[in-house]
């Protein structure tokens, strides 16, 4: 498996009422560090001829985060089934506790004609390497 992972520090914005990140930041989290890793090891070729969309998003909240406060993001993927892809991510503040962990589905698209496609092994390879 091919781990990538990001840094993330919540913003004065990112914080809701409760006085930590909104759940919706969460899952524009969990979107920010699937788009990068696609970005980093994704051949040019398939970035150019693909596009992702995401068909469901599984998140256990664990912990909060307050504003200013950080968490290193570590995403990886699952074995694709036909057009489906399923990628973990596991927040980790910097208290060392676990604070999100998330499933979320993908499923492949091509960009010329709009329709779903079967993840093929060259797709995949660079995520399960």
């Amino acid at each position: 498996m091919s781990h990538f992972q990001q840094r993330f520090v919540a913003a004065a914005a990112d914080i809701d009422e409760l006085g930590h990140v909104n759940n919706a930041v969460w899952v524009r989290w969990i979107q920010d560090i699937a788009t990068a890793h696609w970005a980093a090891v994704a051949p040019a070729e398939h970035q150019a001829a693909y596009v992702w969309v995401v068909t469901r998003h599984e998140v256990d909240y664990r912990g909060n985060l307050g504003e200013g406060e950080g968490v290193t993001a570590e995403t990886w993927a699952a074995s694709p089934r036909g057009a489906r892809f399923d990628r973990h991510v596991r927040f980790t503040g910097d208290d060392g506790r676990v604070k999100v962990e998330a499933v979320t589905t993908w499923a492949l698209i091509d960009r010329a004609t709009g329709r779903l496609l079967r993840v093929r092994d060259d797709i995949a390879a660079p995520f399960l390497a």
